[in-house]
């Protein structure tokens, strides 16, 4: 099996903190990876080494064959990254912020119109090339940031809570594009709080504190643990990890009762 992405026992310390800890898996091509976790987990520092932008301190990490450390800018050229604040240039319009990620990876203009072309059908953004990209709804902007995200046709698409605040119909247009992609040989690793989003995913691997909790298909999870979904297993791992049951510290107050 070809692997996009392999990373083995990496770590990031930042001082006496430990961020990522000795963590290992591997991404078959053209696969969808989801990488879950409570906020401050360590899914941002492990996809920022796989990016490049961040280096380990110790372990190793391959993306499409190229090391994360020794050949950053091959790496970066092989991927697309999203997250979720979109990266666009408000004050460009559709077509323009479209050419400045062209013309950022260097392609040339026949190649950057024509890619251009297809990447504004994609996101069914025809009529809107004139548009601001600030005057978009969240939905057209997520899907123009896809577009930004894999204009230079990437190997790797990393989508970092890509759906975060988006209506549910953008939501499950956005994941229909996924899933297309991925057919099309596209590898990507998502991050998400959805759990009918993992769901989708071919492989998900929950990391907790740092530490990689488990990795297999939704399916395998639910089936080894009994569980009715993933949100079920995503709140028995962090009870399991913490010795702590997940509730709630809500406690009433009087003066909403008027007896203040």
């Amino acid at each position: 099996m070809e692997y996009a992405v392999e990373i083995e026992n990496l770590t990031k310390k930042f001082g006496s903190f430990t961020a990522v800890d000795n963590i290992s898996f591997k991404i078959p091509k053209g696969k969808i990876f989801g990488f879950l976790g409570p906020n401050g987990s360590g899914k941002s520092t492990t996809i920022r080494m796989i990016c490049g932008v961040l280096h380990p301190t110790s372990g190793k990490g391959l993306v499409m064959g190229r090391d994360i450390v020794k050949e950053t800018e091959a790496v970066k050229q092989n991927l697309g990254y999203m997250s979720q604040k979109f990266s666009l240039y408000e004050d460009l319009t559709v077509e323009e912020n479209l050419d400045f990620y062209g013309g950022i990876y260097g392609l040339d203009k026949e190649t950057r119109d024509s890619r251009k072309k297809e990447l504004i059908m994609m996101a069914n953004l025809i009529g809107k090339e004139k548009s601001l990209a600030g005057t978009l709804s969240g939905g057209w902007k997520q899907r123009l940031a896809l577009g930004c995200a894999l204009i230079h046709k990437p190997q790797l698409l990393v989508l970092d809570e890509p759906t975060a605040g988006v209506d549910p119909v953008s939501r499950r247009v956005f994941w229909e594009i996924i899933h297309a992609l991925s057919r099309q040989g596209i590898t990507i690793l998502v991050t998400t709080h959805y759990m009918d989003e993992a769901e989708s995913c071919d492989t998900v691997a929950f990391i907790f504190n740092g530490k990689l909790i488990n990795i297999a298909s939704p399916q395998e999870l639910i089936a080894q643990e009994n569980a009715k979904n993933l949100e079920d297993i995503f709140i028995t791992y962090v009870e399991r990890v913490t010795n702590r049951k997940v509730s709630s510290t809500f406690t009433e107050m009087k003066f909403l009762r008027g007896e203040e």
